[in-house]
């Protein structure tokens, strides 16, 4: 699946529409973003039940600032509408690839029992 263009429009359809999302907050002017925007596509046509997305940072900086993203490239990984994963950094293949595993093998069940049980205190 080739990866979507995010923007503040279109951003909450793609989050809650997708078990998992996979976000790489870039801009054009970045070369590790630009080292990474391959190996991204690439994972995108692997994985063709994650939704990919990109957010120009430039182009869409409301969303940059919602998420706090202060470097980039910065990836996010999200699955059931809950961040999982945000870290700055352009990851090689493999990490990636490691990434997405680990993303797909998360108990959601526990996170969410995680989750309650630290809005009860």
């Amino acid at each position: 699946m080739p990866t979507t263009d995010l923007t503040k429009e279109t951003f909450d359809d793609v989050v809650t529409g997708s078990e998992i999302v996979l976000i790489d907050f870039w801009a054009a002017w970045c070369g590790p973003c630009r080292v990474f925007g391959p190996v991204f596509e690439k994972a995108a046509e692997r994985h063709p039940d994650i939704a990919f997305g990109k957010v120009d940072t430039e182009a869409q900086p409301e969303l940059a600032a919602a998420f706090g993203i202060s470097s980039i490239p910065t990836l996010m990984a999200v699955r059931d509408r809950t961040v999982l994963y945000a870290q700055p950094g352009a990851l090689p293949p493999q990490a990636l690839e490691e990434l997405i595993g680990k993303v797909r093998a998360v108990d959601m069940d526990a996170v969410r029992r995680e989750a309650a049980g630290a809005a009860g205190n």
